[in-house]
């Protein structure tokens, strides 16, 4: 009962929250229930493999803690306990543990949805691992240079993926236990990152060193569909958490409508991004992984009223519609780039985890957004 009466709170603040950004009622939208039923549907086939198939990747692996993102937000809105009861059972079946590398950003993308959870069931049990790790991180120097050698991934966030992977958590940890330092420290380890990987001219991100003076065909710059994604969605889960008086609040703000501009800029007719950025006819296929994170990111920002509507609806509109063409009769969501570090070929039955989380955290963002336009 307790459980379920916290589920009803969650559902009623959601559905205040689709009141706060309304953009009039003539704008054509798809349905709302449909976004919400193809939701459902795809959250369904990826539980159902998971219990049905076995996991592919340790629980604790950043695929599936990209995966949680999606599935927590998909929680939030399903009116069903059953989402929370997966989620709360995976934490319980590892104990609550955060990866075994544990200075490794993609090891604590896992504490995303555990610092979540606390916050919904306050049990200390969800954070106290990872809160550890988080005392350790604070107080360690990051002095190294992001430089890709000598695994330098397993102690600072010397790739772009981790702008995804590492801050949210720290900022969420700060959110639920009122103590900044968590937060400052994502926030000075961000910019670190920025500042060596963020190409100023392009406005897009190099993955890591390695990218600085390679090519695509074409002889442009290689920047990665999915991980200037990672960076997009960070920018987003950093900015919900981070307090509206925040110093460095507008610093992120200025980087997100950036970055978001060039994005939409470089959407092709098909509504996704392809592998390659500045490449995309090597690359043909549509992309889905990327995109989700795009379609996440454009529509927070227009929903947060810091992207205006009528310039960046179009983008998310086409971005959505590809998704949604991207998902398998059965559920399954196709398209998507598997585990790489650069641009690569996809096919439509790719799929993986992390590409269902992107497609959640869209889906959640759209259902804001048209019924928002419906009203």
């Amino acid at each position: 009962m307790k459980n379920i009466q916290k589920l009803s709170i969650i559902t009623f603040l959601f559905l205040s929250a689709l009141t706060v950004s309304a953009f009039g009622a003539n704008h054509k939208v798809r349905p709302a229930d449909s976004v919400f039923n193809l939701m459902k549907k795809v959250a369904d086939w990826q539980w159902n493999e998971l219990e049905t198939k076995g996991w592919k990747y340790p629980k604790t692996d950043w695929t599936n803690g990209v995966m949680y993102t999606g599935m927590t937000a998909w929680a939030k809105i399903a009116h069903n306990p059953v989402y929370f009861d997966k989620l709360l059972a995976v934490g319980k079946s590892i104990n609550w543990q955060i990866g075994p590398n544990r200075s490794f950003a993609d090891d604590y993308c896992i504490a995303q949805t555990y610092t979540q959870l606390y916050g919904i069931y306050k049990n200390p049990l969800y954070i106290a691992d990872f809160k550890k790790m988080a005392d350790s991180l604070v107080a360690a120097p990051h002095s190294e240079d992001l430089l890709w050698v000598k695994k330098i991934h397993l102690r600072e966030w010397a790739w772009c993926d981790a702008l995804y992977m590492g801050p949210a958590g720290l900022a969420n940890l700060s959110a639920v236990t009122g103590d900044s330092k968590y937060l400052d420290e994502a926030c000075k380890l961000w910019w670190k990152t920025s500042e060596y990987l963020y190409d100023k001219d392009e406005r897009l991100f190099f993955r890591d060193s390695r990218y600085f003076t390679q090519k695509e065909k074409n002889d442009k710059k290689v920047f990665w569909s999915r991980g200037n994604g990672w960076v997009m969605g960070g920018l987003v889960n950093m900015l919900a958490k981070m307090p509206r008086n925040y110093p460095d609040r507008d610093k992120f703000i200025a980087e997100f409508k950036e970055m978001a501009e060039k994005i939409a800029i470089l959407q092709q007719s098909d509504g996704t991004w392809h592998a390659s950025l500045l490449d995309p006819s090597s690359y043909p296929s549509k992309e889905t992984s990327g995109t989700g994170l795009f379609c996440y990111a454009l529509a927070w920002g227009v929903n947060q009223k810091i992207l205006p509507y009528n310039q960046y609806y179009p983008v998310i509109s086409k971005a959505w519609a590809a998704l949604t063409s991207s998902v398998h009769a059965d559920g399954k969501l196709g398209y998507v780039q598997p585990i790489g570090a650069s641009p690569d070929k996809v096919t439509a039955d790719d799929t993986e985890v992390y590409g269902v989380g992107a497609f959640l955290l869209a889906g959640t963002q759209m259902l804001i957004l048209q019924n928002s336009a419906r009203r």
